[in-house]
């Protein structure tokens, strides 16, 4: 494939682009279906988040970083957990020891999540949890830590991911099969919506399948088909109509180099989600059609070779995630290749966004690209290949059932294995990769790993609150979760009592798996 004439993901492109290349004028930013925004005055009323994706170690070391964070200027925190916690473990778990807080921030039980928001504000402060088996337990963790520092749930503001779709097809932290997966989803949406009206209750991450090895246009429209899956399983219970929660559902992506193409992605799929809303559920408010997502700029598109490029790869991402309309960023540092962000990578990140909102001047118009010939016709092409990917999967069974048997696993497989062919014969062009190489040892870098006093203080507050929990109350709240995952109870009040309790993240999820069972990964070719 010629990248002079097609995108990354294949969409064909004219050498110019005229009035006849485009369907029409779209409507004006804060108007249906909102290709140009959700709001009229685009960053004028509010820039984007600045959230720095963060968290290692013990909750102590996080929270250090977190504070820090907020000092140098971010609005918003984005907490990284450990593999354990991630799927269900807790830091004694045998098999799971070396994980420990390795990759993300350690947390056993409530103690950890309240040392973890320790002098931050959280009912000025966003907080972005990536969790999915587990997020509804670390939802719990959050709204009691909460309130325990005297914070009503409603004016707690953040998102957990809690997008287990994407965990079967393309990352591996699943723990319990679709169906009742899918229903503690639906749970969590009902439970936001009702008592923590602030709070997103889904980040449908499309992430994820990006760095699987899908394309811009196949992330999109994967993503909105997991919007879809996780709409109609709320809707089907008819405890809510779609007005009631679809406002607290938000989306999230990677933003790559190809810069049109990324910009033209998000306005396709704004314009998409917002007609699947209305038509299919019949949404009554704009509000509910609203596609709100967060994005990384960075990702599978960064290299390790000549890594200091990668400062340039995400200032040109994030422009491109700016033009695109995001609600929140997170800007990747440039040895991420390599280990956890030292603090200075990690502060020059946080730069980049804010030098792009305040001395470039982008926000200060709505939609600049709004009407270019060329954007609205790669809108217009980026649409109509995700609504014939999204009609693909439709037929095959839905998500679920496409997930299932293999098939969306293969889909992302072919792509992956595509990309690879196309970098490694340098028909993708990666400059310091396969073009303009130069032969250079690897930066010196200080690696963050958990020392073994660190793994040892982890494990001793987690015996010590095990020691001085109420045993009797611990048993009484595992034993109501089980009752209520036998029926159709919304487990969310039952996991804040556990959470109360002081059981741990991996007596919660033994509970439930002793009801549902565990998932079995299907075998894909």
């Amino acid at each position: 494939m010629d990248h002079l004439s097609h995108t990354s993901s294949g969409i064909p492109l004219e050498p110019v682009y005229g009035p006849a290349d485009r369907s029409g004028d779209p409507p004006a930013p804060g108007a249906f279906p909102f290709t140009r925004g959700n709001f009229s005055t685009g960053y004028r009323g509010r820039l984007w988040t600045f959230r720095q994706y963060s968290g290692f170690g013990t909750a102590e070391e996080s929270n250090e970083r977190y504070r820090y964070l907020l000092d140098q200027g971010g609005t918003g925190l984005s907490v990284a957990l450990d593999l354990p916690t991630q799927c269900g473990y807790d830091s004694d778990d045998p098999e799971y020891g070396e994980e420990v807080g390795r990759v993300g921030v350690a947390v056993d039980t409530l103690a950890d999540a309240e040392i973890l928001f320790d002098s931050i504000p959280l009912d000025k402060i966003s907080t972005s949890f990536t969790i999915n088996g587990t997020a509804a337990i670390l939802l719990a963790f959050y709204v009691a830590a909460a309130e325990k520092k005297g914070v009503p749930r409603e004016k707690l503001t953040g998102t957990i991911q809690n997008d287990i779709l994407k965990e079967y097809a393309s990352r591996g932290t699943w723990i319990w099969p679709p169906e009742p997966s899918l229903r503690l989803i639906a749970d969590t949406i009902e439970f936001c919506a009702a008592e923590v009206p602030r709070f997103n209750a889904i980040s449908v991450a499309g992430a994820h399948f990006r760095d699987a090895g899908a394309n811009a246009v196949q992330e999109m429209a994967f993503t909105l088909a997991d919007g879809v899956t996780y709409c109609d399983t709320v809707v089907e219970r008819g405890r809510m109509t779609i007005d009631q929660f679809a406002p607290q559902i938000s989306f999230f992506f990677y933003t790559h180099g190809d810069f049109f193409e990324e910009i033209a992605k998000y306005r396709a799929g704004r314009r998409r989600w917002a007609t699947i809303v209305r038509e299919r559920w019949g949404a009554k408010t704009d509000k509910a059609a609203m596609f709100r997502f967060g994005c990384v700029s960075g990702g599978a598109s960064l290299y390790a070779p000549q890594a200091q490029n990668n400062l340039v790869r995400v200032a040109y991402e994030a422009l491109a995630s700016v033009l695109g309309g995001v609600q929140s960023m997170f800007t990747a540092a440039w040895d991420e290749p390599f280990a956890l962000p030292s603090e200075e990578s990690a502060t020059l990140a946080l730069r980049t966004q804010q030098i792009l909102a305040y001395e470039t001047g982008v926000a200060r118009v709505a939609d600049p690209l709004g009407g270019s010939y060329f954007v609205e016709a790669l809108t217009d092409a980026t649409e109509e290949r995700i609504i014939e990917i999204m009609d693909d999967l439709e037929k095959h069974g839905g998500m679920v059932q496409s997930i299932e048997d293999g098939y969306l696993q293969g889909l992302i497989a072919d792509e992956a294995y595509k990309i690879h062919q196309e970098v490694e014969s340098g028909e993708r062009p990666v400059v310091g990769v396969n073009k303009f190489v130069v032969d250079e040892p690897a930066p010196d870098l200080a690696t963050y790993e958990l020392d073994a006093e660190g793994r040892d203080k982890q494990l001793r507050r987690l015996a010590k609150v095990k020691a001085d929990r109420d045993g009797v109350a611990v048993k009484e709240a595992l034993a109501a979760l089980a009752r209520s995952a036998e029926g159709d109870d919304n487990l969310m009040h039952k996991l804040i009592d556990c959470a109360n309790a002081y059981c741990t993240v991996g007596e919660m999820v033994s509970t439930l798996k002793s009801v549902w069972g565990e998932f079995q990964q299907p075998v894909v070719f």
